[in-house]
């Protein structure tokens, strides 16, 4: 059995930068945590902070429950690794994050996942459907992404850059889901929201009744009801829950 290789960079690296990649690992602990992993084949990433355009993915080959701080991969948009890491990083993972942390700057954080429920839907012609609150705030701010086979190819990005436009959730036709937003904790806290939703209308699929869509003039309203319900924090009133949980359970992240 290989060991897993890794050393702590936390001198080598601004103050910045380690609070990044803290909650950074963390997201990859709680998608874990959650059931949503797909052992190593799906990628979250996070911008930087600073001027140069570089973010972190996370290492090739570690499952996320074993990913630290100091294991993940700073690449810049060009796809070269920035410090000195024993790990590739997963290219189709690349072309996605890439595509969008070149035209999102207010992308702080990408998050792309394969879960169960999310991919069925991507699957359903419809796409999500309003049938729960959950799914009105995926909703408020969605786009959808034509499955074109494992993401290697690079002139992807400009549709996919296309067909997210200025969306925090999307939902990649036969394939998953994504979201982005200004911080780490909105972007968990979106895919949070968006997973339920898409667990909700397979169960309702499933169940064989009539179901009762909630109406637009609802959901025209929901943006601002939201930003009510959170106090105007967003995912940063549930995240240092979110954190304290993982240091419950295991705090070797912070390393």
């Amino acid at each position: 059995m290989s060991a897993i290789k890794a050393h702590n960079i936390k001198d080598k690296i601004t103050e910045e930068e380690w609070r990044v990649r803290v909650d950074l690992a963390a997201t990859y602990r709680l998608v874990a945590f959650y059931g949503w992993d797909d052992l190593i084949f799906t990628h979250i990433s996070a911008r930087v902070p600073g001027p140069d355009e570089h973010f972190l993915i996370n290492p090739y080959g570690l499952m996320f429950d074993e990913i630290t701080a100091s294991s993940l991969v700073k690449v810049n948009l060009e796809g070269e690794i920035l410090l000195d890491s024993h790990y590739d990083i997963n290219p189709a993972g690349f072309t996605i994050h890439s595509a969008v942390h070149a035209v999102r700057e207010d992308a702080a954080c990408v998050m792309h996942l394969h879960t169960v429920d999310g991919i069925a839907v991507s699957i359903q012609e419809a796409g999500l459907l309003p049938l729960s609150q959950q799914s009105l705030f995926a909703l408020s701010s969605m786009s959808y992404h034509d499955y074109e086979g494992v993401a290697l190819n690079p002139d992807e990005k400009s549709r996919l850059q296309a067909d997210l436009g200025d969306a925090t959730s999307m939902i990649l036709r036969n394939h998953g889901l994504l979201t982005v937003d200004q911080t780490i904790a909105d972007t968990f806290l979106r895919m949070f929201v968006l997973q339920r939703a898409c667990e909700i209308q397979i169960r309702a699929l499933a169940g064989d009744q009539k179901l009762l869509p909630i109406p637009q003039t609802i959901l025209d309203g929901i943006v601002t009801q939201s930003k009510t319900a959170t106090l105007d924090a967003g995912g940063l009133l549930a995240w240092p829950g979110l954190l304290r949980k993982l240091d419950r359970l295991d705090p070797g992240y912070r390393t």
